[in-house]
């Protein structure tokens, strides 16, 4: 029997509990046998693996690859994932540049086949660092069977610090955002974004994302986000806007009232 989490109740109040208990329940997930035999075949033969071809010629190495990332849907596009491993990210025309989908150039920019002299399968910990996503994204890809929602608000709690303290411009930090589709659900739905949105002019998006996130939470710059609690303000917009959007027909009042039940956690409105 595949691992199922523990989530008696949705909305913020599951989210709290799933904090409370997640180590508990991730060991669980570790313990069950379809994935600690991938992640031991995974440790023990990735070491030997130098070459996209070598990687993507092995199925169960390649479904924690692929799901390390998020990008388990592909496992069966094999000569797409190849490409996408062969070409690397060094070049502007690289398949994983010309992507709308970011994940796939932080997939490329982890095993860097094509960009390093000694492939990274060969480093201390890199084994350690991959099944350690690898298991992230299966306990999320669990809840989410039951609450998608959910799924993505423990998505956005783990890899957004990541974004974050990466470094990069303010702009392209942004453009990270808007390029990983379940990073883009949460904050259009927590800035009360619609889905046609995505319609409009790449720069007119990133302003109206920056001019909403500093009047919602204070600052336009995804670099915030690197403070655990401002995060945490990120995914309670999101899980109680989410509520809101989920409830049949709301009234103006309701959500008025919802949203300033969460006022104490947000930062005034400018």
């Amino acid at each position: 029997m595949s691992f199922q989490p523990v989530l008696p109740v949705g909305g913020l109040a599951g989210y709290r509990f799933l904090e409370r208990t997640a180590e508990t329940q991730q060991a669980a997930l570790r313990q069950s046998p379809a994935l600690a035999r991938d992640t031991d075949h995974f440790r023990e033969r990735i070491g030997g693996i130098e070459t996209a071809a070598e990687l993507v010629a092995d199925r169960r190495l390649l479904r924690v690859a692929l799901g390390a990332f998020g990008l388990q849907d592909d496992l069966p596009n094999r000569f797409f994932i190849q490409k996408i491993l062969e070409d690397g990210t060094a070049r502007p025309d690289a398949l994983a540049n010309r992507l709308t989908d970011d994940r796939y150039k932080a997939f490329a920019e982890a095993f860097r086949f094509a960009d390093a002299t000694t492939p990274p399968t060969r480093e201390a910990g890199f084994a350690s660092e991959i099944i350690a996503r690898f298991e992230a994204q299966e306990f999320e890809i669990a809840v989410g069977r039951q609450d998608e929602t959910m799924r993505l608000a423990l998505f956005a709690a783990r890899e957004l610090g990541t974004i974050a303290a990466s470094g990069a411009g303010a702009d392209t930090q942004w453009f990270r955002i808007m390029g990983t589709p379940p990073l883009r659900r949460v904050f259009e739905t927590a800035l009360g974004l619609p889905r046609a949105f995505g319609q409009q002019d790449i720069d007119q998006q990133l302003e109206t994302f920056r001019t909403r996130s500093e009047r919602i939470f204070g600052s336009g710059e995804i670099a915030q986000f690197t403070n655990e609690a401002a995060r945490d303000t990120l995914v309670r917009q999101f899980l109680l806007r989410a509520q809101i959007e989920a409830a049949p027909s709301p009234s103006p009042g309701a959500i008025a009232l919802t949203l300033l039940q969460s006022a104490p956690r947000l930062a005034p409105l400018r």
